[in-house]
């Protein structure tokens, strides 16, 4: 038997699932208090095939803290008294209810659902492990709803949090995106496909008190008909597979199928001034330009795209990674069926992506698009470096820029790393790579020798005139001076501030 939670809950368990879900977070269950009990750098870094080590080394000291991690997260079945100093008899009887734990007559307890911790906020939704063997186990149904995974904490902290009155979070699954929207969107709307989906986000919001979510059942955008947002979010599915077994995951044979609508679709969607924001994973084949696909996507929209390549996969490590079966034969068949279907279409290898697009301001030129790569984002400050790319780019592109630096201070953004990365062989050459530290987004890039000096002798905050004074001790012409300055606002690796109004 399929043994799933219905998501419902009655309006009068309300405050009881509420008092229960503040009593899991005020023990430090959440994102911080999980790392430092796991001894993890990130929650991004926990191995599900690790379990075992994490309860003999980590959780080995039973408090309710252990109790609870184990339980809501790592999916372990617990005596029902490790958990009576947190739980009242009020509080078991409202999870029991509405089918969040399940308790055997010998008093041991096993979560339907697992609470993932998302900074200092918390989701429910479905197990990462749905087939651990342990009584309950049921085969994965075609209608189960994405867990709080890697890419889904990705979009999470590099979504610009600005306020805004529309928010619509695509392909919603456990409503994660909505959920955090709704603390700066006056309206969020949450749709997915799957009814399931849509009474987790509901299950989510009412748990957790939070009242301007709507959840719509329907295809990507059928449900808002004509409605523009201020903000779009969406992790969709994109593996590109050779079967059809998860909705959640598989984006067609190419995975293409589903986020190719959405960014299609964005024109008649986003607001003038919003932001479009999806984590998602293309295949790329070698000469051919993802940028140039995603370009081709939006037509002739006057829209800038700014991509964060966070990691690649070759299509050899891509194939292991999703091939399944238990016998050593059906998996090494699933392993060739899925190094098949890449090969099919051309993958040279997979790579994840961060895509932020927004409407082009007419000011600044031809629509642009900029690819970066970077690690993977490492908290929810990463939204603000994102939407900060995009004022440096059209700063830096602005018609006026040299009137513009000689109204501004300009400085180094932050400390700055260097190194040297030489080549020996017929040509003897040395170049720069270089990248701001303490940023929530690690990007680095390369520097030619001209903006390498720049940033050496840029002890201080300058005024035009000082800027202008390290252009001259390098002997560079206007031009090659404009062409520097453009370089070095793109990468974020200066910064100007007005000694007006109207910049910084």
């Amino acid at each position: 038997m399929s043994e799933t939670i219905s998501f419902l809950c009655n309006d009068e368990d309300v405050p009881a699932l509420r008092e229960a879900v503040a009593c899991i977070a005020g023990i430090g269950y959440c994102e911080k208090g999980i790392r430092e009990r796991l001894d993890l750098v990130d929650i991004n870094d926990l191995l599900w095939r690790a379990l075992p080590i994490y309860r003999k080394i980590h959780l080995a000291r039973r408090d309710v803290l252990a109790a609870a991690i184990d339980l809501f997260l790592l999916q372990g079945i617990i005596p029902k008294e490790e958990l009576n100093p947190l739980f009242s008899q009020a509080d078991w009887d409202v999870l029991t209810r509405i089918g969040i734990v399940s308790i055997s007559p010998e008093g041991l307890v096993r979560a339907q659902v697992s609470l993932f911790p998302v900074g200092d906020r918390l989701i429910f939704s479905e197990h990462a492990w749905p087939k651990l063997p342990h009584p309950g186990v049921y085969d994965i149904p075609q209608d189960r709803i994405m867990f709080v995974g890697t890419d889904s904490q990705w979009l999470a902290r590099a979504t610009i949090r600005r306020k805004v009155n529309n928010t619509l979070d695509l392909c919603t699954g456990s409503g994660i995106h909505a959920l955090l929207a709704a603390a700066h969107s006056k309206r969020v709307v949450a749709v997915d496909i799957n009814p399931r989906a849509a009474l987790c986000t509901q299950f989510n919001a009412k748990a957790f008190g939070i009242s301007n979510i709507e959840s719509l059942v329907g295809d990507l955008f059928a449900p808002v008909a004509a409605e523009h947002f201020d903000l779009i979010t969406a992790n969709p599915p994109f593996v590109p597979s050779p079967i059809d077994t998860l909705g959640f995951r598989d984006g067609g044979r190419s995975g293409e199928d589903i986020q190719r609508r959405i960014i299609e679709a964005l024109p008649r969607y986003l607001a003038r001034g919003g932001s479009a924001q999806i984590v998602t994973e293309l295949g790329e084949r070698d000469g051919v330009s993802i940028a140039d696909r995603i370009r081709g996507w939006l037509g002739d929209a006057p829209m800038d795209i700014h991509i964060l390549r966070i990691r690649e996969y070759t299509s050899q490590i891509y194939a292991l990674g999703h091939a399944d079966g238990e016998d050593y034969g059906v998996f090494l068949d699933s392993v060739n069926a899925w190094h098949e279907n890449l090969a099919a279409q051309g993958y040279e290898r997979i790579v994840a992506l961060l895509l932020t697009i927004q409407w082009s301001d007419p000011a600044c030129g031809a629509p642009w698009t900029r690819m970066e790569d970077s690690k993977p984002p490492l908290s929810d400050h990463a939204g603000i470096e994102i939407e900060g790319s995009f004022l440096a780019e059209r700063l830096s592109r602005h018609p006026n820029l040299l009137s513009l630096l000689e109204q501004s201070h300009i400085q180094r953004t932050s400390p700055i790393s260097f190194m040297e990365a030489g080549v020996l062989g017929n040509e003897a050459r040395v170049e720069t790579n270089a990248q701001v530290l303490g940023r929530a987004l690690p990007v680095h890039g390369w520097l030619n020798p001209i903006e390498r000096e720049f940033l050496v002798r840029m002890q201080e905050k300058q005024d035009f005139s000082g800027f202008v004074g390290l252009a001259t001790e390098l002997d560079l012409s206007q031009e090659l001076f404009l062409t520097t300055t453009r370089s070095l606002l793109q990468r974020g690796l200066i910064a100007l501030t007005s000694t007006q109004n109207g910049i910084g």
